[in-house]
């Protein structure tokens, strides 16, 4: 990815304070969403293209090369974390397409998967029986790539249950609703919620395919892998400053990041292992292991952030663009490890207790 992202902004003068009268107006290091959005999806559509080309490998999971696949996910996150939120979609959407026999993409197309299941009002899917068609309405949360993806699998209720359904994002049939993704991490994910207004869809698998695949586990240590790069990618700062400047106390917290990235590399290539001797998951362990690796890199992700922090100040975070936004967008992105109660999930399996 390093020959796709532009060459980070020059640091804001740190004491500018704007006159009255140019109150709004955007000054040189000023946080730009509506700019980080747009830069996103252009690099989002190069990674694309390059994927096509083959010059960007992502490996199928259970295919006999997932360290492939994960390398590939960790580096493009420790280049870009909203690039490779949108990468690691397009991708799993490719996988889950071809494990349920989904519609082939075709060379152009760029997939998200929307299959976010919060609390509220949801997106409901109707069956027209004489037409044999069905159609999305409803109010689809954290839909990441709103405005650059051209087509997605989105999660609905039907009367049978729920369903994954393949969508093409037409004007008129979605839209992304305004302010609804107000964050300053992973602003360039585009992950605002979507309104559908009897969108034609496709159904993609039977009821509750999507979640009892084994690649729905397999994906979730994708996930993970993107965690990864992003916390070397903060690590970046910690390294520079112990070339810079030798200190015990740098270099003590530099071992202990060593520790943790190393750890969790190694962690990922043992999983990736793993799926290939079974992809599909015909020892029941999938979830477990996606479970034990995704709260293992999460935990890693948030001792390397305090041991940079730590480290190093706050001269980068006020200084560095492209380390501050690193050190956002983890923070951010990492939380879609749902913490104690992920790891409570995990404890009901070491017990035995876990629905299969």
């Amino acid at each position: 990815m390093n020959h796709r992202s532009p060459p980070a902004p020059e640091p804001p003068d740190g004491g500018a304070v704007l006159p009255p009268g140019d109150a709004g107006v955007p000054q040189p290091g000023d946080f730009d969403a509506a700019s980080a959005r747009a830069g996103t999806a252009a690099r989002f559509a190069v990674a694309v293209r390059q994927i096509e080309e083959g010059g960007l490998r992502f490996p199928l999971p259970g295919s006999g090369a997932t360290g492939l696949r994960f390398a590939g996910l960790r580096g493009v996150a420790e280049e870009d974390l909203a690039v490779a939120r949108l990468v690691e979609g397009h991708t799993d959407a490719l996988a889950i397409l071809a494990e349920l026999d989904g519609p082939p993409p075709a060379p152009g197309q760029r997939w998200g998967v929307w299959a976010a299941e919060p609390p509220g009002e949801g997106v409901r899917a109707a069956h027209d029986p004489a037409a044999d068609a069905w159609t999305l309405s409803g109010l689809k949360q954290y839909a990441s790539g709103a405005h650059s993806c051209t087509h997605a699998l989105v999660t609905a209720r039907t009367e049978d249950g729920q369903r994954l359904f393949a969508v093409r994002l037409d004007p008129g049939t979605y839209e992304p609703v305004p302010g609804t993704w107000p964050a300053l991490g992973m602003a360039g994910s585009d992950t605002p919620d979507v309104r559908f207004d009897g969108a034609p869809a496709l159904p993609v698998g039977e009821v509750d395919a999507y979640v009892r695949r084994p690649g729905f586990a397999h994906g979730g240590v994708g996930v993970a892998a993107c965690w990864l790069g992003g916390a070397h990618a903060v690590a970046g700062a910690l390294r520079r400053a112990a070339a810079r400047r030798g200190s015990p106390f740098t270099d003590a917290h530099l071992g202990a990041v060593d520790i943790e990235l190393y750890a969790a590399g190694l962690v990922m290539e043992r999983a990736a292992a793993e799926i290939d001797a079974d992809p599909e998951d015909t020892g029941g362990g999938a979830a477990q292991r996606a479970l034990r690796v995704r709260a293992l890199v999460a935990a890693c992700c948030e001792r390397v952030l305090a041991h940079v922090g730590r480290a190093t100040g706050a001269g980068p975070l006020c200084h560095d663009p492209r380390h501050a936004r690193a050190v956002a967008d983890l923070t951010v992105y990492v939380r879609q490890h749902h913490a104690e109660r992920d790891l409570a999930a995990l404890g009901a399996h070491v017990a035995g207790r876990a629905e299969t």
